[in-house]
Order: C-alpha cells, then sequence, then structure tokens
C-alpha cells in the first residue's frame, strides 16, 4: 500500500467556526456535520436547529460514544431532537458501537443496504480480519476486532431502490462493495457533496500514529477488513468519477476542491498498486455475496 498525499491547505475543517459553535463537530457544508470519535467518523444530515425528526444520522461511532452523538445531536437540532433516520455505510464494528442503544431511545428506524442486511439483523457475522495485509499496529491488532453481527432487525429497513436517502432530501445512496458486500456512500449533486463510508477515506488506518495524528492522505478502504479488492477498486473509480467538490470519509477528516479530487483521481486508476496490499488472505481469495462467503455464521 503506497501513499496519495494530500496537502492540510486542501482541508475542508475551520478550526476557529468549530471552536465558537462547540458542538463538538466539524460543520463542512449547508446542512452537513460530521464528528470525529476517536478512530471514526458520524455524520449529521440537516439544517442547523432542524428540530425533532429533522435530521439524519450516518453511522454510529464505535462502542461507548453513544453520549458524544447524542449531545453533539442536542447542540445541533435542538433538546431532546431525534433523528428521522439512520442511516448506515456498513455494519463493522466502528460504525455500529452506539446503534442499538440510540436506536432504541429515539425509536429510529435503521437503513442500510440489502447486503450489509445479515450483519445488522443479528444473523451472520462479517469474515475474519486480515492482519496480514501489513501497515501497522492497527492492522495487527485487528485479529481482536469485534466481527459478530448486530441485532436491530426490529428497526432495519433497506434502502429504497430509487436511491433517495429518507428524512435527507437531495442526497442518494451509491452501492459502493469491496469493503464490504452492502457498503454505501451518500452523494448530494447540488454542492457535490461526498460521504464516502469507508471505500476511500484520508488516513492510513491501518496505522495507530496515522489514525492518532489523521495524517492526510488519499486512501483505499482499512486493508484489514476488506475483503474484495476487485469490486473496491471499481468502487472508488466510481467516487472519483463523480468529481466531488467536498469528501466527508468514514476515517480521517474531510477534504475539498482540486487537490482532494486529483488524489482520488490517481487513487482511483492507480488503485491496484496503491492500495491492494501485497499480500493478504482477500487478496488471494475474496469473500462475495453473491457466493455466500462474505456472511459467516452468527
Amino acid at each position: 500500500m503506497k501513499q496519495v498525499k494530500v496537502s492540510e491547505e486542501a482541508s475542508a475543517l475551520d478550526p476557529g467556526l468549530d471552536a465558537a459553535r462547540g458542538d463538538g463537530t466539524h460543520e463542512v457544508a449547508e446542512g452537513l456535520a460530521y464528528r470525529r470519535l476517536a478512530l471514526v467518523n458520524v455524520a449529521f444530515l440537516g439544517a442547523h436547529g432542524a428540530g425533532d425528526r429533522g435530521w439524519v444520522l450516518v453511522d454510529a461511532g464505535v462502542a461507548g460514544t453513544g453520549f458524544l452523538i447524542r449531545s453533539a445531536a442536542e447542540a445541533r437540532f435542538g433538546p431532546g431532537a431525534r433523528p428521522s433516520a439512520i442511516v448506515m455505510t456498513h455494519g463493522h464494528f466502528d460504525h455500529v458501537g452506539a446503534l442499538a442503544a440510540l436506536a432504541e431511545e429515539w425509536d429510529a428506524p435503521v437503513y442500510a443496504h440489502p447486503l450489509e442486511r445479515p450483519y445488522l439483523d443479528g444473523t451472520a457475522s462479517y469474515p475474519p480480519a486480515d492482519p496480514s495485509v501489513g501497515g501497522g499496529a492497527m492492522a495487527w491488532l485487528s485479529r481482536l476486532y469485534p466481527r459478530g453481527p448486530v441485532d436491530v432487525s426490529g428497526r432495519l429497513m433497506d434502502l429504497p431502490a430509487d436511491g433517495s436517502v429518507p428524512g435527507a432530501p437531495g442526497w442518494r445512496w451509491l452501492h459502493t462493495p469491496g469493503h464490504s458486500p452492502g457498503h454505501v456512500s451518500l452523494w448530494r449533486e447540488s454542492d457535490r457533496a461526498l460521504l464516502s463510508g469507508d471505500a476511500v477515506i484520508t488516513t492510513r488506518q491501518e496505522s495507530a500514529y496515522a489514525v492518532a495524528t489523521q495524517a492526510p492522505e488519499i486512501h483505499g478502504p482499512p486493508a484489514y477488513y476488506t475483503m474484495d479488492w476487485e469490486a473496491a477498486g471499481s468502487s472508488a473509480r466510481l467516487l472519483a468519477a463523480l468529481g466531488p467538490e467536498l469528501l466527508v470519509p468514514g476515517h480521517g477528516q474531510a477534504f475539498r476542491g482540486g487537490e482532494m479530487r486529483e488524489g482520488l483521481r490517481r487513487l482511483a486508476e492507480g488503485f491496484e498498486g496503491l492500495a491492494v496490499p501485497e499480500e493478504g488472505r482477500y487478496v488471494r481469495d475474496p469473500r462475495r455475496a453473491a457466493d455466500g462467503s462474505a456472511y459467516d455464521p452468527a
């Protein structure tokens, strides 16, 4: 795996405005903010003061961060404001940590791609992580990461087949498999804003140092969890072809503008040499939904 560097000048963050707002989020576009929770981001779709059922949560962080998500939501949207929906880019442990508790507390529906449903309804586990991909301590430790499912089956719904995102007018979901079979990214054409999930990220997630410092680069999906590299490359090329103005990833900081787009183009065009590890269980033997190999017994 190699770097596609991007400079801090391309950052979409405004630390002064973030500090003045004081809700723990980074507001990067109208009606779009995100909060970093240890090693992962969650996103908030909706206008300031949108009120109860006036906004959407994208992903649900690592275990133990529900109170941070809740506090950011109340600061942005109002006391007691519940989302109209929780949308999942995928179901890995670092994205579902607070999902069951928040969905129950907020009485909110949970939307995901149909191919991701088994990981969210308690029926299937992900294949084991692959520490052999290398890259640093996060990859080495991945053998210890939870891979079992959560069960929000009573609230789980398929994302609409027409590509719309419930509760978020102007946003559309895109199927971007590879990292997981039902991975999705979100796209808003009006300002070319892209929530990439883990299909493309902006830090070297395999490295504990890079995760801690948020060292910026345009990077393929976290290698230790990616189970189908051919599909992952196709997804990266799909996202690059959109020509986003703003990129908000599942890991790493948000970037905007031409330098980001050029980095994304380079990653997409050279994906096999830049993102795919030289060694790895799923490089040799991908796991896919079509043959059922993506779903281990729960």
